[in-house]
């Protein structure tokens, strides 16, 4: 199915994200939002323009948070909106039962949710190429026609993302272990750096701020999320917190003294950190494929305008392909570390060719 003319409720990151997606591949895009700056703001990104009263669309996207999609969808099929509906909440249940209860039209509207984002929101934070590569869950009801399963899947499509087919229960229990669990703990990591001290900032590294970077997103937003999702959060939260009581009664047991009790306490936490390697490791790795485990080149980089593009040149030269990347930062010093990861038999090719090329890469 091909879409020509779409309407976005909610001009955010991820309903602009979606317009802009669209506006490239030469869909007509109509915006409505109920606050005017944030819509206002859209349009003159080139996002669309504004919504007005018409003919119907072909399909209507309602990115608004997950307590306002039934409601927002009724109002939207009374008007006559579009053919078809989907939403972009990263909670699903809820909604759809909510849909139902209002007596929404479920024959054309299929719940979505693109896993994807960033720790910025509205807006400006938007990007046209967000979701590519990326899966996007569809949880269609058994009311829902194969006209609007098609022209859902024709959106998630034309914005880059894999759809994938999902239960809506079966949906959030799995993002609230890869998604909104995870933005808990972040929270409550970066919590514990309110009132640090000034010599624990200055040491902190990529590390620390791999744990937080999350912990930076709207706090309201997320509010709205986690209560939509609260009782599969919640068990998460449950299950991490007890490890970490276990892993901190370990560590008071281990120093009190008695080397049974140490040796114990210290099984029980390699026992935690073997755990956390073997789940890290399970997460998929480039475009849904199997983990991948990569070589790391160090390259010492200068903190100043177009060293990263020079970096990149010479490594495209070097005739290698660059599968990961992170920059670690050196407080107060006008130099990083930038971390290629690369196929392991590229890595010693890669060193030599940029030591040849006048970087400097230790090791």
């Amino acid at each position: 199915m091909e879409l020509t003319r779409i309407a976005v409720i909610g001009t955010g990151l991820i309903g602009t994200s979606v317009a802009l997606a669209m506006r490239e591949r030469g869909c007509a895009v109509l915006l409505g939002d109920r606050d005017e700056r944030s819509l206002q703001l859209a349009i003159e990104l080139g996002a669309g323009t504004e919504l007005t009263p018409g003919a119907p669309v072909d399909l209507a996207v309602l990115a608004v948070p997950p307590a306002a999609v039934a409601a927002t969808l009724l109002d939207a099929q009374k008007r006559g909106l579009a053919h078809f509906y989907t939403d972009v909440a990263s909670v699903k249940a809820m909604p759809l039962v909510q849909a139902m209860e209002l007596g929404c039209d479920m024959t054309t509207f299929v719940a979505g949710h693109p896993l994807a984002g960033r720790e910025r929101s509205g807006p400006a934070a938007a990007r046209s190429d967000l979701f590519l590569g990326r899966p996007w869950a569809l949880c269609p009801t058994p009311q829902a026609t194969a006209s609007a399963v098609a022209a859902v899947t024709a959106l998630t499509k034309a914005c880059g993302a894999e759809p994938l087919t999902v239960d809506a229960i079966e949906h959030d229990e799995a993002v609230a272990l890869v998604s909104h669990g995870p933005h808990v703990v972040s929270a409550a990591m970066a919590a514990r750096l309110a009132q640090a001290s000034g010599t624990a900032l200055g040491l902190a590294g990529q590390g620390v701020r791999d744990v937080t970077r999350i912990a930076a997103s709207d706090p309201a937003l997320w509010i709205g999320i986690l209560t939509a999702n609260a009782g599969p959060v919640a068990d998460v939260l449950d299950a991490v917190a007890q490890d970490l009581a276990v892993a901190a009664a370990m560590l008071r047991a281990g120093t009190e003294g008695d080397e049974a009790v140490a040796e114990v306490a210290a099984g029980q936490l390699a026992d935690l950190l073997g755990r956390g390697n073997a789940g890290r490791g399970k997460i998929p790795g480039k475009h849904g494929g199997r983990p991948s485990a990569y070589a790391v080149v160090s390259v010492l980089i200068p903190d100043r305008p177009g060293e990263l593009a020079r970096l990149f040149q010479a490594t495209g030269e070097a005739g290698v392909n660059i599968e990961d990347l992170a920059i670690e930062h050196s407080p107060g010093l006008p130099v990083g570390v930038a971390e290629l990861s690369v196929k392991p038999e590229a890595a010693e090719t890669l060193a030599a060719e940029l030591r040849a090329r006048g970087w400097s890469v230790p090791g």
